[in-house]
């Protein structure tokens, strides 16, 4: 295997264990698919910051997108607490209207930039060790890695920070609110993470691996794990794993890279909800007729 072959490899690895973390944690809050609708919302964000500086490499796109990523989340939960529409409902309002927002910006405003919605959502992983870092005239790798190391850097460290509170609200926001917590305050937290994560994600991989890699590993680790740190890590393994079998598809069939690493971590899911020990569908059903036997 080639070094830029390895290269690709260690972006998927360290892009999974960045989306698998925060992914979870939405799992395991029951707001999975915030992490679509996140995804989704950011466009107008990247566009109109473009149309400020008329610079695809400036930080304020990231600012931008991860902005309007927390402006869709309130405005669903805004939604939500109207007790007119669940969130399920909500979601499904909003996350689209701010996508087709962003392709109509793209269309009238940036339609001879290379700013395509193809690219935010299908990303080609292939391309990312292409984009170098260079200090000093020395070449240090791919800047997606570094990227997404330090975003997984910030992630671990704010984990081990607010491990206890984190867990807390996830399991009993009633209970974290009556010891003094704040569980709406760390939920607004959570999402910026999210949505820093989703941005910095997808413009290697896509918006479609990024939703794959946030809730996929997330959903088998519940399956896996009976607690909240054996989650994490099990969703961190689970997710190196899709993208390591999602490679290796990908190199045998010639085919793309996100697709398979996503079809990967979906089959690992697949695969977990058949086979856990306790929550799987053969040990459910083991159980069940041993149940059937002794009545």
């Amino acid at each position: 295997m080639t070094w830029y072959r390895w290269e690709v490899l260690a972006i998927a690895a360290v892009t999974s264990v960045a989306c698998a973390l925060p992914g979870t944690v939405l799992v395991l809050r029951r707001h999975a698919l915030l992490a679509d609708a996140v995804s989704h919302s950011v466009l107008p964000g990247i566009v109109l910051a473009y149309l400020l500086v008329k610079d695809l490499s400036s930080p304020l796109l990231v600012a931008g997108a991860t902005a309007f990523g927390l402006l869709a989340v309130l405005v669903i939960e805004a939604l939500q607490r109207s007790g007119r529409l669940r969130q399920d409902a909500a979601t499904g309002l909003v996350f689209p209207a701010f996508f087709a927002l962003g392709v109509l910006l793209v269309a009238l405003q940036a339609g001879q930039v290379h700013l395509d919605t193809d690219a935010v959502l299908l990303g080609e992983l292939a391309f990312a060790p292409l984009d170098r870092f260079v200090v000093a005239g020395r070449d240090l790798g791919p800047r997606a890695f570094f990227v997404m190391a330090g975003v997984l850097a910030l992630q671990v460290a704010l984990l081990s920070t607010f491990f206890r509170e984190i867990q807390a609200s996830s399991f009993d926001p009633e209970f974290a609110r009556a010891l003094g917590l704040h569980p709406r305050g760390i939920h607004l937290g959570l999402m910026t993470v999210t949505a820093l994560t989703v941005v910095t994600a997808f413009d290697a991989v896509g918006s479609v691996l990024v939703v794959a890699l946030m809730i996929a590993p997330g959903a088998a680790a519940r399956l896996w794990a009976d607690s909240f740190a054996r989650m994490l890590a099990a969703s961190a393994a689970l997710a190196v794993a899709g993208s390591i079998l999602g490679f290796a598809l990908a190199w045998w069939s010639d085919t793309s890279l996100a697709g398979s690493m996503a079809v990967a971590v979906g089959g690992l899911f697949v695969a977990s909800w058949v086979l856990a020990p306790r929550e799987g569908l053969v040990s459910r059903l083991a159980a069940r007729r041993a149940r059937r036997r002794h009545f």
